[in-house]
């Protein structure tokens, strides 16, 4: 944790060195002194601290300065850091006006020149006022803040980057906190510009990308070495479990992610069917504790970095990267996982982000709280967030579009839901039209039965309608199903003939595409299981055949 300060400041350079010596003599082990020649130059120091998010315990100020006398100085910082304790040091002539002071702008106390000896004249008095500032004193968030607006997409986008990438920040509503005010203004920023992102050091962003974020928190992006044993595409469960496999088995292995390690699961709030979390467990978590397992083993991680393209020229893969760089392997793993099927319904598109949301977006939970929130959805991801918002709005409604949740829940989930008063289910009904200027204000709502239709207030509608692969950039290279996704093993056979374009005469391995030596795991496969513990098994067991692979190739 950072020091508290404690400022001093005097236009006079020896009463200055004075002070300071005196100062830290006494405090430096616990407070860090910080001194300034003049009123001015001290609030310019004043607002870098507070953009830092560090804490001022005490001003100790000489009152005669030209331009601008202590008491001026202090009647500016108390806007500032207005907890901190203020003490005036004076000479005689100015008692009276220490005084005044004390009535009219609520200084702490006043010193008189000379303080010594410090021990008998200077400490009991800064002791007594240190004690008190300490006794109210909570330390301040230490990371990073994101100040903008709730309803905007790019504060969203940079809310839900840091939480899924398990990075600490602060939220700060501009329309709801003066501090964030205060700290726009600091920082010199227009609002057309958020949001703003201030980080630990002072240093500061508006409107950053996912990528700029990421280098500047340490995050890496780009590969270390041109050329890998195996690449793993893609941060799900199933990545995840094939990189740990990978590298725990010798293979030098690097794992591209597009968003953040965890993937589509990542973002579930609660796992509860999960081998050996018997009270569950949320997707982050699971994240966490994989990514953690997986750089032990020396997996190199690439987030965020989006692959674009994949080329073969014998007896190697490669894999072209949004950035335009190329990095090589002997084996890749297609773990791409799926993507949340959008819901082409008029104003959906335009509020995305500002109101109206894909999965379970856990970085505005709390921005709900109170209010009335609609999960569209009755798979068992929309179970789960209906189970997570229930604990901070006031109502949550699902919208399910059969006639029952049983049809693609788990039986945990429904009873779960049945037991939470403040979970209604409404069925056979269709969200037709989101409506709403800026931000989400209503939705219309069809009953699928009957055909009315109603609207009804909503300022957050979270969207589960099941997912769909993005594989348009395979196109030409690996072959898909009619949908979209990754035909592999058994799958490659039509008429009992391998699919055009395989060139040896043993059968694809079970998990193996129709290139030799990729290979797909996960959601992305056709015909796989779309559960979390069969993409692990999935991630699992693929390093085998990469070994098999390998030791007929190398």
């Amino acid at each position: 944790m950072n020091k508290p300060a404690i400022v001093t400041v005097d236009d006079d350079p020896e009463v200055l060195q004075a002070v300071v010596r005196d100062l830290r003599q006494e405090y430096g082990e616990n407070y860090r002194i910080l001194r300034a020649d003049s009123g001015a130059s001290a609030l310019e120091a004043l607002e870098q601290l507070k953009l830092r998010n560090q804490s001022v315990a005490l001003f100790l100020v000489d009152q005669r300065m030209p331009q601008m006398s202590g008491v001026e100085f202090l009647e500016q910082a108390m806007s500032i850091f207005p907890d901190a304790k203020r003490a005036l040091l004076t000479a005689y002539a100015d008692t009276d006006a220490a005084i005044r002071a004390i009535n009219t702008t609520k200084i702490d106390y006043y010193l008189m020149k000379p303080w010594n000896p410090p021990e008998e004249r200077l400490y009991p008095v800064l002791n007594d006022l240190l004690d008190d500032w300490q006794a109210t004193f909570r330390p301040p968030f230490e990371g990073i803040r994101v100040i903008g607006n709730r309803w905007s997409p790019h504060s969203h986008q940079v809310k839900d980057f840091l939480a899924r990438n398990q990075v600490p920040y602060e939220w700060m509503d501009i329309e709801l906190s003066k501090e964030a005010e205060q700290l726009v203004e600091y920082a010199d920023c227009n609002k057309i510009h958020f949001p703003l992102v201030i980080f630990p050091d002072g240093s500061k962003l508006t409107q950053p990308t996912n990528t700029e974020i990421a280098e500047k928190i340490g995050l890496r992006t780009q590969a270390q070495q041109p050329f890998y044993d195996l690449i793993i595409v893609g941060g799900g469960p199933a990545g995840l479990a094939a990189a740990v496999y990978g590298a725990s088995e010798g293979l030098r292995t690097v794992m591209i992610e597009r968003e953040a390690p965890g993937g589509q699961a990542g973002t579930s709030s609660r796992i509860e069917n999960y081998l050996g979390f018997p009270v569950g467990l949320s997707g982050g978590d699971l994240a966490r504790r994989a990514v953690t397992q997986a750089r032990r083993f020396g997996v190199e991680i690439l987030t965020p970095q989006e692959a674009k393209g994949i080329r073969v020229a014998e007896p190697y893969r490669f894999l072209q990267l949004s950035d335009g760089s190329e990095i090589s392997c002997h084996a890749m793993i297609l773990a791409l996982g799926v993507a949340w099927r959008r819901l082409d319904v008029p104003g959906v598109n335009r509020l995305t982000g500002a109101g109206v949301y894909y999965g379970a977006a856990q970085s505005e939970a709390m921005s709900c709280k109170d209010e009335e929130v609609y999960i569209v959805g009755g798979a068992n991801s929309a179970g789960q967030a209906a189970m997570y918002f229930s604990k901070y709005a006031r109502h949550v409604t699902m919208l399910v579009r059969g006639n029952s949740l049983g049809i693609s829940m788990s039986q945990y989930l429904i009873d779960q839901i049945a037991d939470t008063p403040n979970i209604t289910v409404k069925t056979q009904t269709s969200v037709i039209e989101a409506k709403g200027e800026t931000s989400l204000e209503a939705i219309t709502l069809k009953n699928n039965l009957t055909g009315e239709t109603q609207t009804v207030p909503a300022t957050s509608l979270f969207i589960f309608i099941g997912a769909a692969p993005r594989t348009e950039w395979l196109d030409g290279v690996i072959e898909r199903s009619d949908r979209g996704f990754i035909l592999t093993g058994p799958d490659l056979l039509r008429d009992k003939q391998h699919i055009k374009g395989w060139n040896l005469e043993r059968d694809p391995y079970l998990l193996e595409t129709n290139i030799p030596g990729i290979f797909a795991v996960g959601d992305v496969r056709h015909g796989s299981v779309k559960r979390v513990a069969s993409g692990v098994g999935e991630g699992s067991i693929c390093v085998q055949f990469v070994h098999q692979y390998l030791s007929k190739v190398l």
